[in-house]
């Protein structure tokens, strides 16, 4: 006859603090601040181990934290059979990403926050809360790299964004969640529409590079460009349609080639690939030729992340375009 296994499982809840952790100030002061922890209702079977590296809004969060938090992922991953981070969602999806490229380990972990703090009637914390805990704890998660869970969506870290500024539903992301977790009669039901992929993971010492990004519009000759490559290790420029800017960008972005910092092309628009495909100044194919780097489907500001990291382990200009490269292979 064979064993069962009545082993509690093992969740360690990781808080940083955001909205889900805040409340209007106790001195009457206008503005909610994060002051404290959500708590899981309590879930049979499961043992859970809270943290508190930094309690911070998200704004305030900086590429050291995102490196501390990988750090801790990996020393507690052994004692977990699931981790949930909690964040604010204003810079979630950089965190998430970072933790993307930054942790190894195949325990599942989980993102979430909330769009209303603690002591709002409709406050979505406890909901978003235990719908991470559910997909953290499922089987079919394991191996899968950070993921985020918002309204009860799973999305992955490399494509999810913020999409609204207010709304409780504010994530989204092209092309959209790769699975959701429902809730019958108390029980989690984790679906996933999409298979685990491998992915390539880096080991910096420090995340101490600087990028910077600028943003591409209409009629732009490159003002700013010079100063921001000046105190920079290299630029991401959100750059218009699939990867084009105007042409008086062309010659600055063969400069700074030119004086090794690299120059990455992502798109300002909501969704979809840099295509170096025109060939007028300015154009796509002629910034590659000058040695811009497509970001491939990576936003401005999750190319600025992978950037950051590869220029804290010193790549080189070609080791950075291939790392780019890579983002957009079938795989």
């Amino acid at each position: 006859m064979s064993s069962v296994d009545t082993a509690p499982k093992r969740l360690t809840v990781i808080h940083t603090g955001g909205t889900i952790a805040s409340r209007p100030q106790a001195t009457g002061a206008a503005g909610v601040m994060p002051q404290g922890t959500p708590s899981l209702p309590e879930l049979p079977g499961v043992q859970v181990r809270d943290l508190s590296p930094f309690t911070l809004p998200s704004p305030h969060i900086k590429p050291r934290h995102m490196l501390e938090l990988a750090h801790l992922i990996e020393e507690v991953a052994p004692q977990s059979d699931g981790i949930v981070v909690t964040h604010g969602t204003d810079t979630l999806e950089e965190t998430a990403y970072a933790l993307h490229l930054l942790v190894g380990t195949q325990i599942p972990v989980v993102l979430t926050g909330s769009m209303r703090h603690m002591e709002e009637a409709s406050w979505d914390g406890p909901g978003n809360l235990l719908d991470a805990a559910g997909v953290a704890l499922h089987p079919a998660t394991h191996g899968r790299g950070p993921l985020v869970v918002f309204g009860g969506d799973i999305f992955d870290a490399r494509t999810v964004t913020k999409v609204h500024s207010t709304a409780v539903d504010a994530f989204g992301g092209y092309p959209g969640p790769i699975g959701r977790i429902d809730r019958l009669e108390e029980q989690a039901h984790v679906r996933y529409f999409a298979r685990p992929e491998e992915r390539p993971t880096y080991q910096p010492a420090a995340l101490d590079a600087r990028v910077d990004i600028l943003y591409a519009y209409a009629g732009w000759e490159g003002e700013g460009f010079a100063e921001a490559l000046e105190r920079s290790d290299g630029l991401v420029i959100a750059a218009l349609g699939a990867g084009n800017l105007p042409a008086e960008l062309l010659p600055l972005v063969a400069q700074a080639r030119e004086v090794g910092k690299p120059v990455v092309l992502a798109t300002r628009t909501d969704a979809g690939a840099v295509i170096p495909a025109y060939g007028y100044p300015g154009g796509g194919a002629t910034l590659q030729a000058a040695g811009g780097v497509p970001a491939s489907f990576l936003n401005a500001h999750k190319a600025r992340i992978l950037l950051l990291v590869l220029l804290s382990l010193g790549r080189s200009s070609a080791q950075i375009a291939a790392a780019f490269c890579s983002q957009g292979q079938d795989r």
